[in-house]
């Protein structure tokens, strides 16, 4: 249990440090994994019956109990331990609390509505290799001219698409070819449709509608030792050097650096969860710590594909719901994934049967410096000097990364001295591609849905928009939300014949909040605690500013992928804190039908004004394949900041020491 220092859970990090009291927030452990799984099959209700975990996590305590022990941890009581806990036995979906404080169910309910729990890694991989036993699919290969044994299969979520009746759990088969390559993903075996039965593990529908070439090995590996001569441009190393040592330190989960706190957890649908973050202002506000962030993660990943043929429609992915982002989690590597300054930690999750399974070097934590200032000045009217003036740009970053089928996502929050936080998300990996009889551009007539990116081979159309839950508390958890509109101005007379102004709008309800960043006049978008105010008056405030992906949905209203992942229409919205509202997508993804996401809830139109709130942003990217995606795409990167708004008196960096005199 919590409160022990065991060899267990102190195998949780890669980098073990001593803590003296466990977080409320702390992920769970691998032995509180397996308490849960024994607490179930022991009870009365699952003791003999066949049970899939499809969601094992820690239920959040109350809010306000987090907050009032983390005010005064030695007083105050650790809140109880629970875990929430979706399972599927009897083709029913079952939502269990399980109070590990007491080893008992404190709750089960029946799931009655629409859309299915997260698919289970073995799932996937048990109707992945249904094909190979199935004649049809057999001699569809056969046809193809490849060989039974360079061929790989993967499942995929099929959607929903209008159909009036919940069915069963179904999945789609696509298969690919390897072989002289381990870029599979850019062999794929075109005019295959395959449908199965995730539950019954069966094949229930399959047709082979069309051949087409499949697209050739060569030139798709992307392996070094695979590579051969004249290669391309090669920087020479660059060393990271920290001759005094790291200057942060990680406490059990809490993280320290310079005038940073924050907690870090790990979680089978979010991955990597940043709470608790707090920051210490300078000067005058020197020992005191305002919070900043109560509660962030990824909520969802939506990645809808633009072709609507036969093969291609139903391939509208939600990464995160569907699949997960934990069990995708890549161990990072030093100097690949991350520096050589970098810690790392690991991470866990339940496997399908219950049973915790671990994830090496989940996250790593780094400080970062480039030759970067955080600010400067050069004045010359000083008579008889030059007064140059600078201090250097040094940040620390946590970094995670999942690999979703062929795209691989870079996770990065990296927290500034100055008080930013700046969230990134970062696109490589490979393309989704389909196969095609073209070799040549000239050689296309009509619809392709997508760009030839090699013989054979079209990269087809897509969106990536990654949702983010971002519950900030700034300066405590009563905030608003303000548009700062930028307004023109014409003057009442004089040389001068225009101007700007601020207009700053209160939001009050749901529906006032919802924002289009490329829509409207430009505007500061701000969340300020009505109850904080600087010594000279002003709100203390935190501002987010977008970054260059701001893509929206273009999918009409009423086709089925942009009913489930409606939220997608505007970058921002904003909602009162509720407890059960984390999932963008809604709890239950699998063929949703988006009664039960961002745009359904905020539908009640609450209030939102001087109140506990929850922003919920969205980063677009929308994606054209080209050659130079081929045959691994380069990194692709966007996101927004975080920066403080009259949260500090003044410039937090004013009396921060140069490196030339610390």
């Amino acid at each position: 249990m919590r409160g022990k220092i065991t060899p267990f859970f102190l195998l949780f990090f890669s980098v073990i440090f001593f803590f003296a009291h466990p977080h409320p927030l702390d992920p769970l452990t691998p032995s509180e994994i397996s308490s849960i799984r024994r607490i179930i099959r022991s009870s009365p209700f699952f003791s003999s019956k066949p049970l899939a975990f499809h969601y094992v996590g820690l239920d959040e305590p109350d809010k306000l109990a987090v907050l009032s022990w983390q005010s005064n941890p030695s007083a105050a009581p650790l809140p109880l331990l629970r875990a929430f806990v979706i399972l599927r036995s009897g083709g029913r979906t079952h939502e269990i609390s399980v109070d590990l404080t007491n080893s008992s169910v404190a709750s089960h309910r029946l799931h009655t509505g629409h859309g299915y729990p997260m698919f289970t890694v073995a799932e996937l991989a048990a109707v992945s290799s249904l094909p190979f036993n199935y004649t049809p699919f057999v001699e569809s290969v056969k046809k193809r001219g490849v060989e039974l044994k360079n061929v790989i299969c993967t499942a995929f979520a099929a959607g929903w698409h209008g159909n009036a009746k919940q069915g069963r759990r179904v999945a789609k088969v696509q298969c690919f070819v390897a072989g002289e390559t381990v870029n599979l993903y850019m062999r794929p075996l075109e005019g295959i449709t395959m449908a199965v039965d995730l539950e019954a593990t069966e094949i229930i529908n399959y047709v082979d509608r069309l051949v087409v070439p499949v697209p050739a090995a060569a030139g798709t590996d992307y392996r070094a030792s695979r590579q051969m001569p004249p290669f391309g441009p090669r920087a020479k190393p660059v060393a990271v050097a920290q001759p005094q040592g790291k200057g942060f330190a990680i406490d059990g989960c809490v993280v320290r650096w310079a005038n940073w706190e924050f907690h870090m957890g790990f979680d089978v649908w979010a991955g990597l969860v940043i709470s608790a973050a707090s920051v210490v202002g300078p000067g005058e506000d020197s020992g005191v710590r305002r919070s900043v962030l109560y509660r962030a993660f990824v909520s969802e990943v939506f990645v809808p594909y633009m072709d609507p043929s036969e093969e291609w429609y139903y391939k509208v992915f939600f990464d995160g719901g569907e699949y997960g982002l934990g069990p995708y989690t890549a161990s990072l590597e030093t100097m690949i994934d991350c520096p050589a300054n970098a810690e790392f930690m690991d991470g866990y999750y339940a496997t399908g049967d219950g049973s915790p399974v671990k994830v090496s070097r989940a996250f790593c934590v780094f400080e970062r410096y480039a030759g970067d200032t955080s600010w400067r000045h050069t004045e010359t009217l000083i008579p008889g000097e030059v007064v140059t003036e600078a201090r250097e740009e040094v940040s620390l970053v946590v970094r995670t990364v999942t690999t979703s089928a062929n795209y691989d996502y870079v996770f990065d929050w990296e927290f500034k001295t100055s008080g930013s936080i700046k969230i990134s998300a970062a696109l490589t990996g490979t393309l989704e591609v389909r196969a095609t009889d073209y070799t040549n551009a000239d050689q296309i007539s009509g619809e392709q849905y997508g760009t030839l990116v090699a013989p054979n081979t079209i990269g087809v159309l897509h969106d990536h928009f990654i949702t983010y839950h971002l519950d900030l508390d700034v300066a405590g958890p009563p905030n608003s939300f303000v548009k700062a509109r930028f307004r023109p101005a014409r003057t009442g007379g004089g040389p001068r014949k225009s101007y700007w102004t601020v207009a700053a709008e209160t939001a009050r309800t749901e529906a006032d909040a919802r924002v289009k960043v490329s829509a409207g006049p430009p505007a500061e978008l701000l969340v300020v605690n009505p109850a904080a105010k600087t010594k000279l008056g002003n709100a203390a405030g935190y501002r987010l500013i977008p970054g260059a992906a701001v893509a929206t949905s273009l999918l009409s209203d009423d086709d089925y992928p942009q009913i489930r992942a409606s939220f997608t229409r505007k970058q921002l919205w904003v909602t009162p804190y509720n407890k059960s509202e984390k999932w963008v997508s809604g709890l239950y993804v699998d063929q949703s039908r988006g009664d039960d996401n961002l745009a359904a809830w905020s539908m009640r139109n609450r209030a939102i004004e001087n109140t506990d709130i929850v922003l919920w942003y969205t980063i677009g990217f929308r994606h054209i394949p080209c050659q130079e995606d081929f045959p691994v795409m380069p990194m692709l990167a966007g996101g927004f900041e975080l920066r403080p708004f009259n949260f500090f008196e003044t410039n937090p960096l004013i009396k921060t020491v140069p490196f030339s005199k610390g």
